[in-house]
């Protein structure tokens, strides 16, 4: 793959992601031992046929053979004690986040991080042209004020890359 070109790395344009295209997998702190835990939905097991967000998951610790399984009514997106971002099934830890002087930076999982970095890092950033529509559950548009702005730029790039050294090998 050829890294992109200058022109190119410089915009963002908003594919409409919503907060949902980020929770399989979840990288978690294991409750059990504070080990790198992931949750993730159920293979073979039905789920909603419209809504993928309300099938059941599963937390699985590799370290210490840790395993829950979820069958709620729907994902709770509050913060946890402290201000501290939180899994939306079994409210575990994020494993990525990270606090900046400006306030609490996390990610659900590498995907979601490479969404932020990339909007962050770039200089010009594009909305779909129906963006008045559902913004409230697009990740990019409910981004807190800090990280848009550009002067704080490096500050949260900086950020980004000690998140992404948290992140598991595998």
């Amino acid at each position: 793959m050829s890294p992109p070109s200058p022109l190119r790395a410089h915009r963002f344009r908003d594919r409409r992601h919503t907060k949902y295209d980020f929770l399989d997998p979840i990288l978690a702190v294991c409750p059990g031992c504070a080990g790198d835990a992931r949750v993730t939905g159920i293979p073979h097991e039905p789920g909603h046929p419209l809504y993928p967000a309300l099938a059941p998951r599963r937390l699985v610790c590799r370290a210490c053979a840790l395993s829950r399984t979820w069958r709620g009514r729907g994902p709770d997106f509050r913060r946890g004690p402290g201000g501290t971002a939180r899994d939306p099934y079994f409210g575990a830890p994020l494993r990525l986040q990270t606090r900046t002087r400006h306030g609490l930076l996390w990610a659900c999982n590498p995907g979601h991080l490479d969404l932020v970095e990339r909007y962050v890092r770039a200089s010009l950033r594009e909305r779909a042209h129906w963006y008045d529509i559902g913004t409230r559950r697009a990740p990019v548009a409910s981004l807190p004020v800090w990280i848009k702005r550009g002067r704080n730029r490096d500050e949260v790039l900086r950020a980004v890359e000690r998140v992404r050294a948290l992140a598991p090998a595998s």
